[in-house]
């Protein structure tokens, strides 16, 4: 995985997120999409992506998320997701797990709700597009995932609900990184 592929790819992985983002019916909220995240599986790649990305533009974050280093790039030139521009880039370090594909792996995107737990943000969630109680309840080839990840220090809490489909992840939760990585 290298930086140029990463460039070349983002039209049809952008393409393809959207596909899933309105499959899921999230396209009806216009929810601020705050940013974009790959995976690697080597370390050496990542270096390499961070040396690529700090040319245009700058690491905001350099924390440590269940044991590894996950990086928040704020991008000079945003990346376009449609009519939305993205100038967050998260580039995790690999941990144990290997990933069948690299590269783009998923967009996160605010609802902008005070929940502190992941079944407060889905119940915001269904009362917005309430085809989402039959994803969440498992009965769709959509795998849902809920989580809180937290840095070691951060304080704002941001439960987050993960659709997977194929390679594909659209991660909804309450707070935009640049909020969370100022409550450090």
């Amino acid at each position: 995985m290298n930086y140029q592929t990463l460039q070349q790819s983002w039209p049809q992985f952008s393409n393809d997120i959207n596909k899933l983002v309105a499959r899921l019916g999230l396209d009806k909220l216009s929810l601020e999409c705050d940013h974009c995240a790959l995976r690697v599986n080597s370390t050496e790649s990542a270096q390499l992506l961070v040396q690529a990305f700090e040319k245009d533009g700058q690491v905001i974050s350099n924390n440590m998320i269940n044991g590894r280093p996950i990086l928040i790039i704020k991008l000079d030139q945003p990346l376009m997701l449609g009519e939305q521009a993205i100038s967050c880039v998260e580039l995790p370090f690999p941990s144990s797990k290997v990933y069948l594909v690299e590269g783009w792996e998923h967009i996160e995107l605010v609802l902008p709700v005070n929940v502190s737990s992941c079944d407060e943000l889905a119940s915001e969630l269904v009362a917005r597009v309430p085809s989402l109680q039959g994803v969440l309840a498992g009965e769709t080839d959509i795998k849902v995932k809920m989580s809180s990840p937290k840095g070691d220090n951060e304080r704002l809490a941001n439960p987050t609900i993960a659709f997977k489909h194929d390679n594909l992840c659209v991660k909804v939760h309450p707070h935009t990184i640049e909020a969370i990585i100022a409550s450090e």
